[in-house]
Formats: structure tokens, sequence, C-alpha cells
């Protein structure tokens, strides 16, 4: 099974702490490809002021990485289709960014990738969710919840996210313990339960692809091929026009 779409990597280099150079990124990207990845989207951290990342300021990433992955791709190696949108912190500047259309949507503007606190949850967080989707018309995609410390204690808050209209985005790592045994137990529960609306690969560097692809083999002992198909590609494609 191949053509899976990945909604949350860090290929673009020099504007978080994913890639630090464009041959960095183009790697991530041509590792992806090889391991049945038809689309990436780049989601670039909006954490202000440490990563004030906007289409503006990831302009001249975007432009290398795509030179980058040029040459590769002249040399045989296979190359996802790309895109651009971003991982914002859920706090006061993401937020009247995506109200006001300044944050970086998925591809479509149908939805946004936003991320949690560790430890603590924003005030009014379903409803702000709630809200997006109903007057704005945004999802909003929460990356790896199982990583938020928060959540992972409490199911019941989650249960109020998912009523609330957010989609839940597993990061494939998680399975394989790659961010330690609360995350791993968190995604293993939530998975079974079919709580999770898409996953992704959240590559940061070359060597995170083979994490990946084991990642993905975990996911289809857990899930079966139809998991694998229902979040690798089913999920992605309701969110996104690509």
């Amino acid at each position: 099974m191949s053509g899976y779409i990945d909604l949350h990597c860090h290929p673009l280099p020099g504007v978080d702490d994913g890639c630090r150079t464009a041959e960095e990124g183009a790697r991530v990207l041509s590792g992806l490809a090889s391991i049945g990845f038809r689309v990436v989207v780049a989601t670039p951290h909006v954490r202000c002021p440490t990563w004030d990342n906007t289409p503006e300021t990831i302009a001249p990433a975007r432009a290398a990485l795509e030179a980058a992955m040029a040459s590769i791709r002249g040399e045989g190696a296979p190359m996802p289709e790309f895109h651009t949108a971003a991982e914002h912190l859920f706090d006061d500047v993401s937020w009247e960014r995506l109200i006001s259309t300044a944050a970086m949507t998925f591809p479509g503007g149908r939805s946004a990738l936003v991320e949690l606190p560790y430890d603590n949850l924003p005030m009014k967080l379903e409803l702000k969710v709630w809200r997006l989707a109903k007057s704005h018309k945004i999802t909003t995609v929460i990356a790896h919840p199982e990583r938020c410390a928060a959540l992972a204690r409490s199911d019941e808050k989650l249960a109020d996210l998912l009523a609330a209209g957010a989609k839940l985005q597993l990061d494939l790592m998680s399975l394989t313990g790659a961010y330690g045994s609360s995350a791993r137990e968190a995604s293993r529960r939530w998975l079974a339960a079919g709580h999770y609306h898409l996953a992704a690969s959240d590559a940061h560097k070359p060597s995170d692809v083979p994490k990946v692809a084991e990642a993905i083999e975990a996911l289809r002992g857990l899930s079966g091929d139809s998991g694998v198909k229902k979040l690798l590609c089913d999920g992605p494609t309701s969110l996104v026009a690509v």
C-alpha cells in the first residue's frame, strides 16, 4: 500500500527545530517518498517569538528546499508532491491569526494544524475549536495529542475536544515509544478506541525516516491495512485539497 499523505513534517531548512539545510530537507522528502508518501506538507512551527513563521519568512527556505529537491530528483531520487502549511502553538497569537485568515492553513484552507502546550490546556479550548469550525469553517487538527500530558491524563478532556469537532493527528513514532512510555500508551489506547483521524511522520531529520517506516508497520500490526489506509490516506484526504 502506498499513496500516503503526510500532513505534519519539518523539512524546511533553518526555520524551526527541523532540518538545518536544504539538502537535509530534500533527503527527508525523498526518504518519505521511498516509503510510500505521495504528498508531504511541511508544517514549520509557529511559536512566537521564537519561531514567528509566516508565508513571507518561510519563502526563502521553501525556494532553497525546492532547488535541492530538483537536484536530487535529477539523480533519480523519488520525490513527493510538496506543499506548506504550519504547526501553530494554540496561544493568543495563533488564535488571532486563525480567526483573521492570517494563519498558514492546510491546502484548501479548510483545516489547520495546532499544537497544545505540554502540561496545560488553553482556556476555553473546546469553545475555540467549536468556534473555528462554526464561524470560520476551519477544522482544528490537533498535532500529537498523546504527547500532551494534560490530555494523556484525561480521556474525558479528549472526549470534549472530539465533541467540539477537533480531529486528532497521531504521531506515528509515538506508537514505537520514540516520545516515551506515556505517549506510547496513550497513542495505542486512543488508536484502539478509534479516536485518531489521521497519522503523520513529524519527521525532523533524515534519520527519522527509518523510524517512521518502522512505526507504519507497527500501525499495520495494530490496525491492519484498513487502519493504515484510514489514517494515512482517507483521513488526510478529507482535510486538504491536494
